[in-house]
């Protein structure tokens, strides 16, 4: 399980990167507690609203009525989890 994880955050520190032009980071500049809104990154709603689209497209996640569980989107590790507990149900 550890290891599926740890995949799944490098993919989605890979896809954000690309989706949101952040040219500046690698996946390796990203911690995954990292805050992903008002820290480093400094992601607005605009890219909340790419990481929807990521974890849709990329991920088959269903995010209906995500947009109240904004703790999801706190880091790499709670979209992660997230999305890991999406795939075991």
């Amino acid at each position: 399980m550890s290891e599926d994880i740890e995949k799944i955050k490098l993919e989605l520190k890979e896809n954000i990167i690309e989706a949101l032009g952040l040219e500046d980071f690698s996946p390796e500049d990203i911690g995954d507690d990292d805050p992903l809104f008002g820290g480093e990154l400094d992601l607005d709603s605009l890219d909340a609203v790419e990481i929807v689209v990521i974890l849709q497209r990329k991920f088959g996640v269903d995010t209906k009525g995500l947009e109240s569980r904004k703790e999801v989107f706190s880091s790499i590790n709670t979209l992660a989890e997230f999305i890991a507990g999406s795939r075991n149900q």
